[in-house]
């Protein structure tokens, strides 16, 4: 009979519970024990819901105070030395510190560097490995988290990150380094913690591999031969997780590696079945990921009972049955979505009804499928309702298909757009703005909730927002910014307003997934064909710009970010939603024209976050990304300045796609990488202008002038003045005012300061 087990299990609770523990330690206002306590009770609830769903296996080592690479690093000693932890040993204080930049008792350090988690929009702290690192094994967290579950008579698989994957996503601190030197000095270590795992009573870990899914290159496929060899261990088993993709060229490797089971992804890559079955040994479990964890339809259960009946007949007890990878990347329970259209809801599993159909594919294989009829029956008309559902909305297709085959192009190249911009705009050198949204105070929240209840009306609703807009333009005003911004007031998420606005999406009342730390966000759910029923931009925009003659930017979220940050349809191809979206918003680019704004910014966070994990596929998904980004803005006016921001990402690899988005001015994270991305911008000879990032704003740390001064000169090193723009490295809606308002200031000095040497230098020069 197929075992079921799960890779891992969303952390951060239905009603968000982590997160709101997790702010009120930083505040002050919860102590250590209390938040170690709030832990402890997801821990168990979430292991209850999975027991209860069948699950046989359960995942321990899946919950994070913040991430779980940050724990990885923390476990295996891996922490640099500006945290002081001498011996590698991490209280929680120092945990966060490593993560924010500030610890609740208020010392201060350059947090470690945050980036994407593969293709995925969640974020994971780089590990930073020094030039003589030492690892050593500090363990008592997870091996605590163990002994609650077995406490608790759970059945445990523990869960880390393997030491191929670890070091794939670590970043040397000495530029160049080869990360596969660190392997022999890392084994040992790992070694241990199995063994402290075994004598703990634990039968089974997993150990996460996903970069066996990307390309290696032959040292890296020795590597794992290596490492594998060396980490066996008598009375252990070990399952090789990997996710996201097929395992393609190392499709013979894992099969191979001295592990006693595979996880494979058949969800992303299903043609990866048949060859690993034709290359596993016979002893080796085969752990099938069959229901999505990356996205939240129903599955087909009788398309998957056709596949999986042959399968557990010549497998038996080495099926294993799981989700396609961890759920930490769907929301907890769909039965708490009450509002959606039924139809809608029934069509959907969250992390709660995944694990159920992994529980009736289980129970059909073994009991024959006359045993779940009934649901059988509810699942296909689940699934053909979403299909009526689908239909009739076509005007989004419609339009798609009638596309002009110059409609994704600026009509003057940017060398002749830029001065004509200049000569509208009349910004002075360097000139100084933000990525777009301001603090959301508790005042918006309570609008906005109270809104939403029916306790205000539209109109005051409107007259709260306007104000909350003309407290931001009065601050930036103060401040000395040059480009303002509305502040987004209106906004509950970047994304999700969106969905509010354009046919086609369905936005949830509880759809939480964790992006990093204690932030959250709640992706829209795109369900059918998409298209602008009405501006959602403009009033707001235009009644800003009314209360200042300083140019006000419109702020527009990208199509590849409105896509990637949603759950998507999964009948159609993405790039079709995308030339949906991407028309959607060349619509609202020409509204805001209208009304006067002549700086707009369709953000792109998500450009390089959509890439394929093997590069030998990047040139397709390049060429429509790039057509969509450019379908939106390829209407624009020449004098009307496009701004793009992108974070969180490296770009030396897709430069030449980055600058065929043909942007005119793109502002970028380098805060946390200390400049380093524009290494990437100067070999291109990037043609357009570039904001980099100067302050981290995921950081509660409030930069000096001197810090920024420098980081402005260093940017000069690559870059001329003329194509130089100042800015934060993200939008600042989860900071607070405090923080907000002197970390602004010092950027404006900074840039003063700069602009004023740079000035004075012209003088000398011209004399």
């Amino acid at each position: 009979m197929a075992v079921l087990h799960n890779l891992g299990f969303p952390r951060i609770g239905l009603q968000r519970e982590l997160k709101r523990a997790l702010e009120a330690y930083w505040r002050g206002e919860l102590d250590q024990s209390r938040l170690e306590q709030v832990g402890r009770e997801l821990r168990e609830r979430h292991w209850a819901l999975q027991a209860e769903a069948g699950i046989q296996l359960l995942p321990v080592g899946d919950f994070s105070f913040y991430d779980h690479v940050l724990d990885m690093s923390c476990l295996l000693g891996v922490v640099p030395e500006r945290f002081g932890a001498g011996d590698g040993a991490v209280d929680l204080d120092t945990y966060f510190r490593m993560a924010r930049g500030r610890a609740p008792t208020g010392e201060d350090a350059v947090a470690c560097e945050l980036t994407k988690w593969f293709d995925t929009n969640y974020h994971y702290l780089v590990p930073e490995l020094a030039p003589e690192q030492r690892f050593s094994l500090h363990a008592d967290r997870l091996l605590g988290q163990i002994a609650e579950a077995q406490a608790l008579g759970h059945r445990v698989k523990a869960v880390l990150l393997g030491p191929l994957t670890f070091l794939a996503l670590a970043k040397p601190a000495v530029p160049g380094v080869d990360k596969l030197g660190f392997l022999d000095a890392l084994l040992p270590v790992y070694g241990q913690l199995l063994e402290r795992l075994r004598d703990g009573g634990v039968e089974w870990v997993q150990l996460d591999e996903p970069i066996l899914v990307t390309e290696l290159d032959r040292r890296w496929q020795q590597a794992f031969e290596h490492a594998y060899n060396r980490l066996q261990l008598p009375g252990l088993k070990r399952l090789l997780a990997t996710y996201f993709d097929g395992l393609g060229d190392n499709l013979h490797l894992a099969a191979s590696l001295p592990v006693d089971g595979l996880h494979i992804d058949v969800v992303r890559a299903p043609e990866q079945l048949e060859p690993v079955l034709d290359r596993l040994p016979g002893y080796k479990v085969l752990s099938l990921g069959v229901v999505d964890g990356r996205n939240v339809w129903r599955a087909d259960l009788g398309a998957l009972l056709d596949r999986l009946e042959p399968l557990a007949a010549r497998l038996g007890e080495r099926l294993w049955l799981a989700p396609s990878c961890s759920l930490l990347h769907v929301p907890v329970d769909a039965a708490a979505e009450t509002a959606l259209d039924p139809v809608l809801q029934a069509g959907l599993a969250f992390a709660v009804q995944k694990l159920d159909e992994l529980r009736l594919l289980r129970r059909g294989l073994a009991e024959g499928r006359e045993a779940i009829a009934a649901e059988l029956a509810a699942n296909r008309e689940a699934l053909s309702g979403l299909q009526r559902l689908r239909t009739g909305r076509e005007d989004g297709r419609r339009r798609v298909e009638r596309l002009d085959a110059n409609a994704s192009r600026r009509s003057l190249p940017y060398a002749a757009r830029a001065p004509l911009q200049r000569a509208a705009t009349a910004l002075p050198l360097l000139p100084t703005t933000t990525i777009g949204s301001f603090p959301q105070t508790a005042e918006i929240r309570a609008a906005r909730a109270a809104y939403r209840r029916g306790e205000i009306d539209a109109q005051e609703y409107t007259r709260r927002m306007q104000e909350a807009i003309a407290q931001a333009v009065r601050e930036q005003e103060a401040i000395g910014l040059d480009v303002l911004v509305h502040g987004e007031a209106e906004r509950n998420d970047m994304v999700e307003y969106f969905g509010e606005q354009l046919e086609g999406f369905a936005c949830t009342a509880n759809g939480w997934v964790q992006s990093y730390g204690s932030r959250c966000v709640k992706p829209p759910i795109i369900y059918a064909d998409v298209s602008r029923p009405r501006p959602m931009t403009v009033a707001w925009t235009s009644h800003a710009q009314s209360l200042t003659d300083r140019p006000m930017k419109g702020m527009l979220t990208g199509p590849v970010t409105l896509l990637h940050w949603s759950f998507v349809r999964d009948d159609q191809p993405r790039s079709d939603t995308c030339r949906q979206l991407a028309l959607a918003l060349r619509d609202e680019v020409a509204d805001l024209e209208a009304a006067g704004i002549r700086i707009i910014q369709i953000d792109a966070p998500a450009f390089r976050e959509g890439l394929p994990l093997k590069r030998s596929k990047w040139a397709g998904y390049l060429q429509w990304a790039g057509e969509c980004f450019r379908l939106a803005a390829g209407g624009a006016d020449p004098a009307t300045q496009i701004h793009t921001h992108m974070c969180y990402s490296e770009f030396n690899d897709i430069i030449d796609a980055i600058a065929a988005l043909d942007a005119d001015v793109i502002t970028i994270e380098t805060a946390r990488s200390h400049l380093g991305l524009l290494d990437a911008f100067a070999e291109f000879a990037y043609p357009g202008e570039i904001g980099p990032g100067v302050w981290d704003i995921h950081s509660p740390r409030v930069p000096s002038v001197e810090e920024m001064v420098a980081a402005i000169e260093s940017a000069l090193r690559w870059l001329p003045a003329e194509r130089l723009w100042v800015n934060p490295d993200c939008g600042l809606k989860t900071r607070d005012w405090s923080d907000v308002r002197p970390a602004l200031a010092n950027m404006v000095s900074a840039a003063r300061i700069v602009r004023e040497r740079l000035t004075g230098q012209a003088v000398a020069g011209s004399g």
